[in-house]
């Protein structure tokens, strides 16, 4: 395991990078951070080069003053500075949440750095503006909550949200620890990238999804019932995109079912892989990756 600090667009992010293989960058959700990734990681291995990345704000990365670092353009952006430095090829993307988001604006903005992307439990904006600006509330008074109420108390009141309830079966150790993770964040983080972040703050992509054209795998748990219609939106926007639910999963499906996502990312992985060409240096081109089409098996489940 390699863990280290790379210089992009002016922010210091922590990766760690494991393995061999073709790249796959994995983004966390909001107050998580590569650790809470490891899982997925080493489910991804061998075959893979798995690099696992601190968004701006997060675990180990910086977390400065300047709330523009915070924006989702000045995220994309150095999330793609952290991939020119750790890559010599494109990179699949595996986002989550939050970082399903950045992985999103990442395809959207910065192309050449990607090759394929696999979304869990991720949107493409709002649509509406009327919905942005009550979103941007919403996540501007939790960032006021946070700054007056501290980390802990505001941890508690994120993880009691109905949106993580599977979670619960999953036991209290696993509460325990990913509450012990969250708890390692830095609170001036959270609370900047709940207003430069927010699905409410960013700028919405639905018109971008058309140039899109890397195979993107959509997932969605079964019991995420408010992500259902926005999964199927994102794929029937997408050129080469499929679904895939997952039973019994909530929210964060790779954490809820992780041999499940892994059967389904592998999958994933492999065949896009056997469909990218060989450049003429031996690495695996970016180019015509995509089949721009819909997958006849779409929509999946396992």
């Amino acid at each position: 395991m390699s863990g280290h600090r790379v210089a992009a667009e002016g922010v210091s992010l922590f990766v760690e990078a494991e393995g061999s293989g073709p790249p796959v960058v994995l983004l966390h959700g909001f107050t998580g951070s590569g650790r809470t990734l490891a899982r997925t990681a080493r489910d991804l291995r061998p075959g893979f080069r798995t690099i696992r990345v601190d968004l701006v704000g997060h675990g180990r990365s910086d977390a400065p003053f300047d709330p523009t670092a915070y924006s989702m353009e000045a995220c994309a952006a150095q999330v793609a500075g952290a991939i020119a430095a750790t890559c010599r090829e494109p990179a699949h993307l595996v986002g989550y949440s939050m970082g399903g988001r950045a992985a999103l604006a990442l395809a959207a903005w910065h192309p050449d750095r990607v090759c394929s992307a696999i979304l869990v439990g991720a949107r493409a904006g709002i649509p509406q503006s009327a919905d942005r600006d009550e979103r941007r509330r919403r996540d501007e008074a939790l960032a006021v909550a946070l700054e007056r109420d501290g980390l802990a108390a505001f941890v508690d009141r994120w993880m009691a949200l109905p949106l993580f309830a599977g979670q619960a079966r999953l036991g209290p150790g696993f509460r325990a620890q990913a509450r012990e993770e969250r708890m390692r964040q830095q609170p001036g983080g959270l609370a900047a990238s709940l207003r430069g972040m927010g699905v409410g703050a960013q700028p919405p992509l639905f018109d971008r999804l058309a140039a899109i054209r890397i195979p993107v795998l959509v997932v969605v748990g079964e019991a995420d019932a408010p992500f259902a219609d926005v999964a199927r939106d994102l794929v029937d926007r997408l050129p080469d995109a499929r679904l895939a639910r997952i039973p019994a999963a909530g929210h964060a499906a790779h954490v809820e079912e992780p041999e499940a996502f892994a059967r389904l990312a592998r999958d994933f992985l492999g065949e896009v892989e056997a469909r990218r060409p060989l450049s003429p240096n031996g690495d695996r081109s970016s180019d015509r990756i995509g089949s721009g089409q819909k997958n006849p098996e779409d929509p999946c489940r396992v």
